[in-house]
């Protein structure tokens, strides 16, 4: 099995390697020290297992999960267990809790190697999502366009659109797309700042200029960069409530 070792701490990373060193039916074939590395690893070396740090800098494994484009069987290594035992329920291989031994390192492997053997899928996005904790609203979305990945700053964030299968975000004149739903995205905003105006956009309150009336029962917000948004009746009574 081709496998990425993904921890910020180099003594960790060392430690996993050795224990991972006598087994011919693995072969270690990157190291990542950071979210971001783990991101393009395993976009270029496609691995048939991750061996996952849950905290780390920067990003951290859910949202490399978040991510991950493609599908690979992870094994999560962290010092909380609440993180990882949430993982396991929905469908994770397995999680390793630091520190841990070899036996144990064994274990997650041929629960790794059952997986695959069985051809069951690993569904990463719904994995991250599920088992990621709620700390309330985001600080951040991530948006992924190839090997590069964007950090938008939730309160920078001025406009969500819902556009075929995915998401438009506009932030600072520039627009990403990311692979989510409307509503999925409206959960993770802070419902005091953020305000679903219309079945297709929801927008940031702080960046209005202006709401005018453009029909019954209908009217136009024109945010500061002139961007017009259409505002249903029952949008226009959420932006009330709060402005």
């Amino acid at each position: 099995m081709r496998t990425i070792i993904v921890d910020d701490e180099a003594p960790a990373r060392a430690l996993l390697r050795e224990y991972l060193a006598g087994r011919e039916d693995i072969q270690v074939v990157g190291e990542c020290a950071n979210g971001f590395e783990a991101v393009k690893a395993i976009a270029e070396l496609a691995p048939d297992l991750v061996f996952l740090d849950v905290q780390m800098p920067k990003l951290d494994g859910f949202e490399v999960l978040e991510l991950a484009e493609r599908e690979v069987a992870v094994v999560f290594i962290t010092a909380h267990e609440e993180h990882a035992v949430r993982a396991f329920e929905v469908q994770a291989v397995d999680y390793l809790l630091k520190p841990f031994s070899q036996v144990r390192l064994e274990q997650a492997i041929e629960r790794a190697k059952a997986r695959r053997a069985a051809g069951s899928p690993m569904p990463l996005k719904e994995l991250a999502a599920l088992a990621k904790p709620r700390r309330g609203p985001a600080a951040r979305i991530l948006v992924r366009e190839g090997s590069a990945v964007h950090v938008i700053p939730t309160p920078e964030l001025d406009l969500v659109e819902a556009r075929d299968d995915a998401v438009i975000l506009r932030s600072g004149g520039k627009t990403y797309r990311k692979q989510r739903t409307l509503s999925e995205i409206e959960a993770e905003l802070d419902p005091a700042r953020f305000v679903r105006v219309h079945r297709s956009f929801i927008v940031n309150v702080s960046r209005l200029a202006r709401i005018e009336l453009y029909a019954k029962d209908s009217r136009i917000a024109t945010l500061q960069d002139g961007t017009k948004v259409p505002v249903s009746r029952t949008g226009y009574a959420r932006l009330r409530e709060l402005l």
